[in-house]
């Protein structure tokens, strides 16, 4: 890199894929268009907006809220220890307790109640017919 300025600048979607929060530079690069991140609170619309040491990105991943301070640029996407240094995670701890399905609800993958289960998901919802 050349010693101007902006030597000390990466793209937002080279930095995330760097960091490996995306799994490709092509899905950063569209996260970033998609008006989902933040970068020092300011909302980020294009994917060569320039990250520097000490910005603060926000955006959601999956159920999280994501907030990272870059603590350097990195020069290649390499191990996950190595893109571990490049940020720091400044979020609030989460809520880890599993979340209680209403009643009536049933898990995905655990196939149609009987016809027993139905009947007491109906007296529990209070529907007689």
């Amino acid at each position: 890199m050349n010693s101007t300025p902006d030597a000390e600048t990466l793209r937002v979607d080279r930095w995330l894929w760097f960091a490996r929060m995306f799994k490709s530079r092509t899905v950063a690069a569209r996260f970033t268009e998609s008006h989902h991140l933040r970068i020092n609170g300011a909302m980020v619309t294009k994917p060569n907006h320039g990250v520097h040491p000490g910005d603060v990105l926000t955006f959601v991943q999956g159920e999280r809220v994501r907030v990272l301070r870059v603590l350097a640029l990195g020069d290649r996407r390499g191990p996950a220890p190595e893109a571990r240094g490049l940020y720091e995670d400044i979020a609030p701890p989460q809520d880890t307790t599993p979340r209680l399905q209403p009643p009536g609800r049933r898990e995905r993958g655990t196939g149609r109640p009987t016809k027993a289960e139905r009947r007491a998901v109906d007296r529990l919802m209070g529907d007689t017919d």
